[in-house]
């Protein structure tokens, strides 16, 4: 763990830094492994009944268009094209091969099928005795979606090459640790919060690490991701117990809870800190890099310098994040947003109800650990790149790669210029930036 946070500058620190980064950071992590063998899941998940049907992919061969039925009184007119009947090919199962005619999805938001376009069919295990037993669901989106996966990691590597690579890494590890620890472990019925605390450590540490580099400047920010998250997870479950929330806000909810040996209040509980997660990290990470390039920008930066330049960052960080949280919940919800509009209810009823009442809980909680992450992270980051290193020399003083520090050198000499640079207050371009003279002698020869 150097002094190169991994963006190009070089920020020396003191030892003893370093020392209590590592008496912090190794019990975290040795403690996140050791859960995450603990809570591990078994590998076999809860039983769930089964529901009869299956999905297939199928491809269309031809379709019959026929007049639509007309709509009761009130209701929109339907769409002409979903209305008829689709022949289609069924590529897997059984009946590969076979031709089946079956009629158009109907009603809002019906998809529009064309012959040759891929679906995806549902195969019932016990159908009626006049029907096909199967029956289109949906556009089959899988070549799409691989092509925009491709062209997002392609952007990611063009632009921030190898970190960018580092970075696809992280988000895969993310993706398997959602999908290999988190889910399962809650659908086995653990603990949801517990699972999602280990979860967004495991998290937390291997990509943050993986994707900044094992140094001083990753180290604060995921010292301040880790205490940012302890506030959440506390003012979270202060708050869903003083605002009386169940976590059933929804069918799917209600089903889990129905079907599923699942806490519904730990599983809010979980999505909040997952979701805060996902945000903090960008927030710890801007304040650890700008304190630091501060630092090495102006070597004669002390803590109280750091901090309220760095502070001055993160306030404008965190006011463009408030309002980017805000819509992104509100265009969520906007299909709710707009229900509770056509039904005439009073503002007040309607933000008291479960649903919106649940998201104005995450939205506020989320946003007061964002807040606690600014003043953390740039305290713990201006704490670090201020302290002197034990060599008596200034801890910022920005080293050339190619030259030993020379406690003795003159820097006025160090491209031949003798004294006479140094009047010169470093307009050479190969001056370094130490041999500019300080604020307070400035204001010396001034007086």
């Amino acid at each position: 763990m150097g002094g190169n946070h991994g963006h190009g500058t070089s920020v020396p620190t003191s030892r003893r830094a370093v020392v209590a980064t590592l008496a912090v950071l190794v019990p975290v992590a040795i403690a996140t492994v050791v859960m995450l063998v603990w809570l591990w899941p078994a590998g076999q998940q809860s039983d769930v009944p089964p529901d009869g049907v299956s999905q297939l992919g199928g491809t269309v061969i031809a379709v019959q268009s026929q007049p639509c039925q007309p709509t009761p009184e009130g209701m929109p007119p339907a769409d002409s094209a979903t209305c008829g009947d689709a022949v289609v090919r069924i590529n897997e199962g059984s009946d590969t091969g076979r031709q089946v005619k079956l009629p158009l999805p109907t009603g809002p938001g019906a998809q529009r099928f064309e012959a040759g376009d891929d679906v995806t069919l549902i195969k019932f295990d016990d159908p009626e005795p006049e029907s096909t037993g199967y029956q289109i669901s949906d556009h089959d989106r899988e070549s799409q979606l691989w092509l925009f996966g491709l062209a997002f990691a392609l952007a990611v590597i063009a632009f921030g090459r190898w970190r960018g690579v580092t970075a696809l890494v992280g988000l895969a590890i993310t993706f398997v640790l959602l999908l290999t620890f988190l889910i399962p472990g809650i659908l086995q019925g653990e603990p949801p919060m517990l699972v999602a605390i280990v979860g967004a450590a495991a998290i937390m540490l291997s990509v943050l690490f993986l994707t900044h580099g094992f140094t001083l400047t990753t180290s604060m920010a995921v010292l301040g991701t880790l205490s940012s998250l302890t506030v959440t997870g506390v003012l979270s479950y202060a708050s869903i117990g003083f605002a009386r929330l169940s976590g059933v806000t929804d069918d799917s909810s209600f089903t889990l809870g129905m079907s599923m040996p699942i806490d519904t209040q730990g599983l809010l509980l979980a999505s909040i800190i997952i979701g805060a997660l996902g945000v903090l990290d960008d927030v710890t990470v801007t304040q650890a890099v700008t304190v630091t390039e501060l630092a090495a920008a102006n070597p004669s930066y002390g803590f109280r310098r750091l901090y309220r330049a760095g502070s001055r960052v993160g306030r404008a960080h965190i006011a463009s994040v408030i309002n980017t949280i805000i819509l992104a919940y509100a265009g969520a919800s906007l299909p709710l947003l707009l229900l509770f509009s056509i039904g005439n209810q009073p503002l007040g009823e309607a933000l008291a109800t479960p649903v919106i009442a649940q998201e104005i809980v995450r939205s506020v909680v989320g946003t007061l650990g964002l807040i606690s992450a600014v003043p953390i992270t740039t305290a713990l980051a201006a704490l670090v790149a201020s302290r002197r290193d034990p060599d008596g020399h200034d801890a910022h003083q920005d080293h050339d790669p190619g030259h030993d520090h020379d406690p003795g050198h003159d820097p006025g000499r160090e491209h031949g210029h003798g004294r006479e640079s140094r009047g010169r207050h470093g307009r050479d371009a190969g001056q370094p930036a130490s041999t500019l003279p300080s604020t307070r002698s400035l204001r010396r020869a001034r007086s």
